[in-house]
């Protein structure tokens, strides 16, 4: 392996909009940048259905025909794109230091920049239901799909501020929005608690859980139950959001770099630098705040940027 050892200026781990969007950027610079694009290629956003918040789509676009034009785009200033997988890396702790990365735990490649862009994965419940349903009207964003539910009655799955959250902000949009709470108080602040007893199309059901959600094509219903009774009805609605939470796809780098108790990568003031030089994270991978394609490509920018200006620093 180590005879055909293959190296980089700029390694990307990831391909949803962070990734790209650095890629772009990177192969702009001519850091000739290389692009894993991991087990979904395009991340999280080719599981939705239709985009209508990202500027330059005024008529909405399909998430997947949307990570296809992202991915074109960065190909068109000769970024490769590669399908496979990073599985073990080896960062150097030493300014200038060189990278070893392992692809499909053979391919061996000596990095002088790699930009983490690997992104969380939202938690679901795991009901068949469920992921029939997604991109039908199952959805982990209200921000991203809330618009599409105007008028229209909803579910919300969970008890934390995400769920406060997401519950009150689809209230402003839908008809009615009934929260599900599986104990017999919600997690979230007292603030969030406030705003969601305060909203009047907001009606939370406590010690209930998803039991089913009901539909062919669509989401047409969902049938829930009291965990402390067992008695299971069944409410009409179009939308079932479900938010319990993310989970950063970090695994890979424990114990090499600095996460936050939920596994987010934690990075420098307002760069995407890391705790070791050369190693940059751009994305949901680093940002639980907010979570949106467009954040995501503005700090694939920033690491792109923060990579080439390491580099250039370098000579």
């Amino acid at each position: 392996m180590s005879e055909n050892i293959e190296k980089i200026k700029c390694l990307i781990i990831g391909s949803g909009p962070a990734g790209y969007a650095a890629a772009i950027y990177a192969a702009r610079a001519d850091l000739k940048p290389v692009i894993y694009t991991g087990l979904e290629p395009g991340g999280q956003l080719t599981t939705t259905t239709e985009v209508d918040n990202y500027p330059g789509y005024p008529e909405g676009v399909d998430g997947t025909m949307m990570m296809e034009d992202f991915k074109k785009q960065a190909e068109r200033f000769d970024t490769d794109v590669r399908y496979g997988m990073v599985t073990k890396v080896d960062f150097s702790d030493k300014v200038g230091g060189i990278h070893k990365v392992i692809v499909d735990g053979a391919k061996e490649i000596e990095a002088q920049t790699v930009i983490i862009s690997t992104g969380a994965t939202a938690k679901y419940l795991g009901l068949p239901s469920e992921e029939r349903l997604k991109g039908g009207g199952v959805s982990a964003c209200a921000t991203c799909d809330g618009f599409f539910y105007k008028g229209q009655d909803v579910i919300v799955v969970g008890g934390g501020d995400t769920a406060a959250e997401e519950a009150t902000y689809l209230a402003k949009l839908c008809k009615k929005v009934t929260l599900l709470v599986r104990r017999g108080e919600m997690r979230a602040s007292k603030a969030m608690q406030h705003r969601v007893n305060t909203t009047e199309n907001l009606e939370v059901m406590y010690f209930t859980e998803l039991d089913e959600v009901l539909g062919d094509q669509v989401v047409e219903g969902v049938r829930v139950v009291n965990n402390q009774t067992g008695e299971k009805q069944e409410i009409e609605v179009t939308g079932v959001f479900i938010a319990i939470g993310h989970k950063p796809n970090t695994d890979l780098f424990k114990g090499i770099l600095d996460m936050d108790e939920s596994g987010y990568l934690i990075t420098k003031g307002k760069s995407t630098k890391t705790k070791l030089p050369g190693i940059f994270a751009a994305g949901d991978v680093q940002d639980k705040e907010y979570r949106q394609a467009i954040t995501a490509a503005g700090s694939g920018c920033m690491a792109a940027l923060d990579a080439e200006r390491y580099l250039a620093a370098l000579e």
